[in-house]
């Protein structure tokens, strides 16, 4: 199994070669990408020095697989070029997120729908996956009507930039500047940009990528995504109305048997998600159930995840994994 890491030397492409070996995923051959000023370097995996290439001289060697977490317009130009010579692209960016033809794939929700003919597939956006992946089974149970969801985001999902601007700023010391504003001792209602009916582009994704996740876009959805500066993962406060009535304790039995799922929720002796806890791990932490009483059918959730792993390298390597076990690349 030949596997392209494009953007290998990123913060999200470090941890996918960090998932890759975790999971022990049958890589025969590693093909490292990164930009030009790297290529010739050397990353190390699973013990042995693999020199980055460039981007031709990837797609040359005709990867069954290409992991990118390069950024939009990279992969706007060269996936459909690694699709021409047959390999499999799975695309952490949001560049093919809601094209009609192509897949936004969360494994527990949806990899069953994937096929041999899906070369170029959509991760979806880190604050999506973690949010859907509770959501879908109260939705296929209960049936969502209305969520509500505040988030608040790590400054990795930001960059490497943004957290050398939260260090510069803890050690008193200027720096360059990844947000408009100061972000240590502070919280930025303002993930990636506004758009013209005054959400940010982070916020229409949590509202486009759940209901093409869900396959429902009678769900109805408004958001507000925060920075905040904290480094292990993201949070999110989601309120959520159904069409039919629950009962909590049934709720927390069914999100505990769901795949990819550890409910934390005993207010009694303090347990709840933190991303302080969540940091390095692949699962989805939900805690503080409980149901809404100022409106029937509706219920508060509390979502933590590290952004990094389930959030965009893991789950890409669980998209990757589905297709080799049902040997589909």
């Amino acid at each position: 199994m030949k596997v392209a890491v494009v953007g290998a030397t990123g913060m999200v492409g470090t941890v996918m070669l960090k998932v890759l070996a975790e999971q022990q995923f049958p890589v025969s051959t590693l093909i490292p990408v990164a930009s030009e000023r790297s290529i010739g370097k050397e990353i190390s995996y699973q013990g042995n020095a693999y020199p980055i290439v460039s981007m031709q001289d990837a797609i040359n060697a005709k990867p069954d697989i290409a992991l990118f977490s390069a950024g939009g317009n990279t992969s706007l130009e060269w996936a459909p070029k690694f699709e021409a010579v047959g390999t499999t692209v799975i695309d952490n960016s949001s560049a093919w997120r809601m094209d009609e033809a192509k897949k936004l794939v969360v494994p527990e929700i949806n990899a069953k729908d994937l096929t041999a003919a899906d070369k170029i597939i959509a991760n979806p956006n880190c604050s999506t996956i973690q949010m859907v992946v509770a959501l879908a089974p109260l939705h296929a149970k209960y049936k969502i009507k209305r969520i509500v969801v505040s988030t608040y985001q790590s400054i990795t999902g930001t960059g490497v930039k943004a957290v050398r601007q939260l260090e510069s700023e803890y050690a008193g010391e200027k720096g360059e500047m990844a947000y408009p504003y100061p972000i240590h001792k502070n919280a930025l209602p303002h993930c990636d940009v506004f758009e013209e009916n005054g959400y940010t582009k982070e916020e229409m994704k949590l509202v486009r990528e759940t209901q093409k996740i869900l396959d429902d876009k009678t769900i109805a959805i408004t958001a507000t995504a925060i920075r905040i500066p904290v480094v292990g993962g993201h949070s999110e406060s989601v309120n959520v109305e159904f069409e039919n009535d629950f009962d909590v304790t049934e709720v927390r039995k069914l999100l505990d048997e769901s795949p990819g799922i550890i409910v934390q929720d005993n207010p009694d002796t303090n347990v709840y998600p933190m991303p302080i806890y969540a940091e390095g791990k692949d699962e989805v932490f939900v805690g503080r159930i409980r149901r809404d009483g100022s409106q029937r059918n509706t219920l508060n959730m509390w979502i933590v995840s590290d952004n990094l792993r389930k959030g965009a390298a893991t789950n890409a390597v669980q998209i990757a994994q589905h297709l080799v076990d049902n040997e589909l690349v």
